[in-house]
């Protein structure tokens, strides 16, 4: 069955995708075939093209979309043709019409959210779940945690949910508009760390306390600066790095800034147990299908329009989530 496609052959900038016929066959045992409605773009898709995180040089790429299943393989349990899914993580290859794929990478999706709506919030979305929920589970209300762009997909839901946590939300973000839109999404106090000294203005909010967490997506050019925002025995988790790869750690420097803990998780690791995948996911849907989190899909994509989405995506002219619509 021909079907469209979005590979690279070549590691390099956004204009090594290619749009592409490719050729989807039955699904094996333990596979589906699932005929894509919505797919999400991420920052992580760009680690993969430029050889960040090495793949194949023949490659699909993207690891989160939605869609219904078409069709079954043997063995396949739990999901039948015409389910609603979604979906986060590998093989790559979400950047398609359709795919085969195995089953065991599937998240049941309510008829309660829209497909645009999954694509846009499952991998940002339980990604936000995990960081809230269990990286740090001493946080409390009334904790402070700094934020680094919270005006993006992640940001916009992480300050949502920790202020239904009770959190106090510093975020820090590059223009005027973005830091409208993440005081709109629970932001107490937003920096633009542009033209603001970062640490200082976190000690000036926090009474010269520091927060208790730091959320860092952008990596080499925050990453000092989180470490001097942290409170004593406060935690930085390394999320991203968009601005390209944190550098080496002086454990010295974490006993001598507070006794500091540095952690660098991945979501994978966090939805590995199909168990715990299901309990953050089903949180997340709850909140969602209730109002108390809103998914914004601020950018909107043709899938052949992948090179264009790409350089949109790392010049950061793009807030909240961003998907391509099948």
């Amino acid at each position: 069955m021909l079907q469209k496609a979005v590979r690279f052959h070549e590691i390099g900038g956004p204009e090594v995708l290619r749009y592409e016929d490719v050729e989807v066959g039955a699904p094996g045992p333990g596979e589906v075939r699932i005929r894509h409605v919505a797919v999400g773009l991420n920052f992580a898709d760009t680690y993969f093209r430029t050889g960040y995180y090495p793949v194949k040089p023949t490659c699909g790429i993207g690891v989160e979309a939605s869609g219904v299943i078409e069709e079954v393989g043997e063995g396949v349990a739990g999901f039948a043709p015409g389910d609603r899914i979604t979906y986060t993580g590998s093989p790559l290859g979400a950047y398609s019409t359709a795919r085969v794929m195995p089953a065991g990478s599937l998240i049941k999706l309510p008829e309660t959210i829209a497909f645009e709506t999954a694509a846009a919030m499952t991998m940002r979305g339980l990604t936000s779940s995990y960081l809230l929920r269990r990286i740090c589970p001493t946080l409390k209300a009334g904790d402070t945690v700094l934020l680094h762009a919270a005006a993006g997909g992640v940001g916009l839901i992480v300050s949502q949910w920790a202020k239904l946590l009770g959190l106090n939300v510093i975020g820090t973000v590059s223009t005027d508009a973005k830091a409208e839109i993440a005081r709109a999404h629970g932001c107490d106090h937003v920096i633009r760390y542009d033209h603001e000294d970062v640490p200082t203005r976190v000690r000036e909010i926090t009474d010269g306390q520091g927060v208790a967490v730091v959320y860092d997506s952008v990596g080499a050019t925050t990453f000092q600066g989180s470490l001097n925002s942290l409170k004593r025995r406060g935690m930085l988790v390394c999320v991203g790095t968009a601005s390209g790869p944190i550098p080496p750690i002086d454990a010295l420097q974490l006993a001598i800034k507070g006794s500091l803990y540095v952690t660098r998780p991945a979501l994978a690791d966090y939805i590995a147990d199909p168990a715990e995948r299901a309990e953050l996911a089903g949180e997340l849907f709850s909140h969602v299908a209730a109002g108390r989190i809103k998914i914004e899909v601020n950018q909107r994509y043709a899938l052949e329009d992948a090179v264009q989405a790409h350089r949109d995506l790392e010049a950061r002219k793009t807030t909240g989530s961003s998907i391509f619509v099948i």
